[in-house]
């Protein structure tokens, strides 16, 4: 083979090789910073790792519920057009037991995160971090897992004992409390 006909190869290759490097991308948007993604790195695992600063209480969690969250779940926190947050048989009576934070939940920290990224529903993420411990505590307190003058903090909150804690199976125990 010729010396331009190999360098005609070499780069029809080249092209070629090109083309499905480009096509195996979409080519859409920019890179991402890692600033920006650890502003939505908001993960608090079971363990209580990753819990920000902040604290808040049973009394202080009860007006932001009302304004925020009884609309939805209910005044006392037992069901309304959302799933009841408090209460709950005890899971043996079936499958079909509705599940609430009493009943289902493992993790305190679980809850927490739960709420921090997801409500209130038509505003998610727009609750404060004492906002979200408070709630926590209101919560924790309406199912009698915590006295209503505990406070809940990065330290507390990890420490609360679920009923449930131990109806789960660990798929990474080292998370876990």
């Amino acid at each position: 083979m010729s010396t331009s006909k190999t360098s005609r190869l070499i780069a029809a290759l080249a092209v070629a090789a090109s083309a499905a490097a480009v096509a195996e991308t979409p080519g859409l948007g920019v890179p991402i910073s890692e600033r920006d993604i650890a502003a939505w790195d908001i993960t608090v695992f079971p363990s209580g790792a990753n819990m920000p600063p902040g604290r808040g209480t049973a009394a202080e969690g009860a007006p932001i519920y009302a304004a925020k969250c009884a609309l939805c779940h209910g005044v006392n926190g037992e069901g309304g057009i959302a799933a009841p947050v408090v209460g709950g048989d005890p899971l043996t009576t079936g499958i079909d037991t509705r599940k609430t934070i009493k009943n289902f939940w493992a993790s305190a920290t679980t809850l927490f995160d739960f709420i921090r990224r997801e409500m209130p529903w038509q505003a998610p993420r727009t609750l404060t971090d004492d906002e979200v411990y408070a709630l926590s505590a209101y919560l924790l307190a309406l199912n009698d897992i915590i006295d209503d003058d505990d406070v809940m903090n990065a330290r507390t909150l990890p420490a609360v004992q679920m009923p449930n804690r131990d109806g789960f199976m660990a798929r990474f125990p080292e998370l876990m409390p």
